[in-house]
């Protein structure tokens, strides 16, 4: 993900609030099936699991317990879930059914450790259906997404735990009768407002409504999200003749002859249907013709009216997101969505959005202007006709803008992009910046060979803050794009476990993306953009990292969606440091620091092709705005994103990054729907941080660092984001930072 925002990059959450169970593969929308548990048969093979099982019993090893990979068995997964699901419904009936007066600590307390097996086996689940899936995984994500929604709904629709959850409300919140530290009423307040938009106060009918939409959504986003993955199997690009791959890397070349052995090795060379490997090759192959097959096999991913087709599936996911607004008393989905958000309504999220959007667009027109002029100098001189830039020719040609404009081609950058030193920049500015070293260790168990484990110790001291594992490489059945997980929230900060009212625990993260290999003994070299995403995702992990709270649901990442890609985001700017880039940027035949020349250059060119960066990106975010505040019914996917892009004066030269029929943010859950704007809203607040350490003299002044680990990242949701950013900032956003950061500002 490029400093725009929105990219492939994601972060993808098991639950927020403890008690509710989102799958991180989908983190699909809550469905109320009510399960039967009735047979002494079922209850005695539960039991039995709960203690014998590996996927559900408490884990074991160093530093709290670590995920026992190496005792996965696939074929235990359903039963597993069927025993978690179990247990973690009796939890919750004695919760709402004790007889005692409701109370914080007997209610919502109680809460934030309901579930713990089925914590666990979700998060082995998860993993393997993003990063493993393959074999039997997919039908068992049919099969197991229901189970996991109606448990989320079978909670929210519980009438007596409700009751309890709203008395204790109206005691802190209306009578003043009970205290509560800040951190407290405010899990309090976010519980509560969290059962009532999903539902809580609906009639018995409604809630029955409620439950059909949400089991049929359940199963919509799985198929749409098996789909997109079959899209990226299926379609790959052979090439056996290497006069075409003229202008193309040898670095490139090297990773498409290794993807094209992987992929079965029907020709020499193969460009795969992901964004790692399509981008670099729309970038710099000299074939015209074969960038555009390139470019259509990845942007009409699900849009080939076949069997893995999902415009019927958005369609329908539409009209149902709209029913049960309706049916929640919203007046769209996206009002729903927003509720809980910094932004807090539409309206407000495309009037930032809309702020931004005509500068971008100028900015588009200036930058085709000068690619027309290069390749129409091309072709008079070459004696061919005049070409018109087209989607599949804008990478190609903004190289060679870049190069006459700046003396800059990315092709010499590569080089010095050597994937492992990255790696250690970015571990290096958590050092910097935080005190945090991480240390690899070689004897944990992991779920492939390509993964590292970390172990996160404070520097100052030597002790454990948390473990860090890194899984960075494409592999069949890994979903594409880049993403933060959490394995465990880090809980219970500076008490004691033995008297502690909540599991005092440290987190465990990862960071999950899809570099290509390279050749055996060669180092992996990224594109700058590849780096970018890189410490974006890396600013996700240390925001787990950070964490320090006292309650589960609000560790680390479990924030508002809108507020969530802000330390991400921030973090990207450090790649472009020179105490990064003189440090880590070294050659990777040579081993000499990328020159001074080199860096001033890139410098230089920093908001070179905003244009694209920010039209690609805000195209999808205003058409999902747009979308969820339809009343779709019999809507044409493909028409309406034709028209709804020529509405808001889309360049011809340029798609959305991401088409409506492979966009899962959007519909393989309902984790980003009507939220893809976030990436712009944390992007504002990113901007104006970056620039409160410009205004210091460094990206590395110890003060400032501070504040932004005090006040940002170990925080998580025990504050409100405006306030949080505001105890920053020492005030509210300076909106401006964000057109002044891409070249915008008057």
């Amino acid at each position: 993900m490029c400093g725009c925002g929105g990219g492939t990059s994601e972060i993808k959450r098991v639950h927020q609030m403890r008690w509710c169970v989102v799958p991180a593969s989908f983190l699909a929308v809550i469905v109320l099936v009510q399960p039967s548990y009735s047979q002494e048969s079922s209850v005695n093979s539960s039991q039995s699991l709960l203690s014998s099982s590996p996927l559900l019993k408490p884990w074991l090893g160093p530093h709290g317990g670590v995920p026992p990979w190496n005792e996965v068995r696939v074929d235990e997964f359903d039963a597993a879930f069927d025993a978690a699901i179990e247990q973690a419904e009796k939890e919750i009936n004695q919760i709402a059914n004790q007889s005692a007066p409701p109370t914080f600590e007997n209610t919502i307390l109680a809460m934030e450790t309901v579930g713990e097996a089925l914590h666990r086996v979700e998060v082995l689940f998860d993993v393997h259906a993003g990063n493993l899936n393959l074999g039997p995984i997919p039908d068992l994500e049919r099969s197991i997404t229901p189970k996991l929604a109606a448990y989320s709904d079978s909670v929210t629709q519980n009438a007596a735990l409700f009751a309890r959850i709203e008395a204790i409300h109206d005691d802190v919140f209306e009578k003043k009768t009970a205290t509560l530290d800040d951190d407290a009423k405010r899990l309090l307040d976010e519980t509560f407002k969290s059962f009532v938009r999903r539902g809580a106060r609906l009639s018995p009918e409604d809630k029955s409504k409620l439950s059909q939409i949400n089991t049929r959504l359940a199963r919509l986003f799985t198929d749409f999200n098996q789909n997109v993955l079959e899209e990226e199997k299926g379609h790959v690009t052979w090439i056996d003749d290497e006069s075409r791959l003229s202008g193309v890397p040898q670095s490139t070349r090297d990773a498409m002859a290794v993807a094209a052995e992987e992929k079965g090795g029907k020709a020499k060379w193969a460009v795969t249907n992901t964004r790692s490997s399509m981008d670099p090759f729309l970038t710099n192959a000299d074939d015209r013709e074969l960038r555009e097959e390139v470019w259509r096999n990845y942007y009409f991913r699900s849009d080939n009216n076949d069997q893995y087709d999902n415009k019927g599936i958005i369609r329908e996911i539409l009209n149902l997101r709209a029913a049960r607004a309706k049916l929640l008393g919203y007046p769209t989905h996206a009002h729903w969505r927003m509720e809980s958000t910094m932004a807090g309504t539409p309206d407000r999220a495309m009037d930032l959005m809309m702020k931004v959007w005509p500068h971008a667009v100028q900015r588009v027109a200036t930058e085709v202007a000068d690619m027309q002029a290069i390749a129409d100098a091309e072709m008079e001189a070459a004696g061919k006709p005049k070409i018109k830039i087209e989607p599949w020719d804008y990478r190609y040609y903004a190289e060679k803008v870049r190069a006459k404009k700046y003396d800059l081609d990315m092709a010499e950058v590569r080089p010095y992009l050597q994937l492992d030193r990255l790696v250690e920049a970015m571990m290096w500015c958590a050092d910097e910046l935080f005190g945090f070293q991480f240390r690899p260790i070689g004897n944990l168990p992991v779920f492939h060979p390509d993964v590292t484990v970390y172990e996160v110790v404070q520097k100052s001291d030597g002790s454990h803050v948390g473990l860090f594992y890194l899984d960075p490489f494409a592999r069949e059945g890994k979903r594409s794009g880049a993403w933060m997980m959490d394995y465990r929230g880090q809980s219970g900060w500076d008490l004691d476990p033995a008297s502690a009212d909540v599991p005092v625990r440290t987190p465990i993260v990862s960071n999950n993306s899809n570099f290509v290999p390279a050749a055996d003994g060669k180092p992996v070299l990224i594109s700058w953009d590849d780096a970018t995403t890189l410490f974006h995702e890396f600013g996700h992990a240390l925001h787990g990292l950070s964490s320090r709270v006292h309650y589960p649901s609000q560790s680390g990442t479990n924030v508002a969606r809108d507020f969530v890609e802000f330390p991400s985001q921030v973090l990207e700017h450090w790649l472009s440091t020179p105490e990064v880039l003189t440090r880590y940027a070294t050659h990777y035949e040579t081993g000499e620091p990328m020159p001074k020349e080199l860096l001033d250059k890139i410098e230089a060119s920093s908001k070179f092709n905003s244009g694209f960066e920010t039209v690609e990106y805000l195209a999808c975010a205003i058409l999902d705005m747009k979308l969820h505040q339809l009343q779709a019914g019999d809507i044409d996917i493909s028409e309406f994103e034709k028209s709804a892009l020529a509405e808001i004066g889309m360049p011809d030269e340029l798609p959305m990054r991401h088409r409506l029929p492979h966009f899962s943010h959007l519909f393989s859950s309902d984790a980003y729907s009507a939220g893809y704007y976030s990436y712009l809203w944390s992007d504002a607040l990113t901007a104006d941080a970056a620039e409160m350490f410009v205004e210091a003299g460094s990206f590395f002044d110890e003060e400032t660092a501070a504040k932004l680990f005090d006040h940002i990242l170990s925080v998580g949701d025990t504050i409100d984001p405006v306030e949080t950013y505001r105890n920053f900032r020492g005030r509210d956003v300076d909106t401006e930072a964000l057109l002044r950061k891409r070249g915008f500002a008057e």
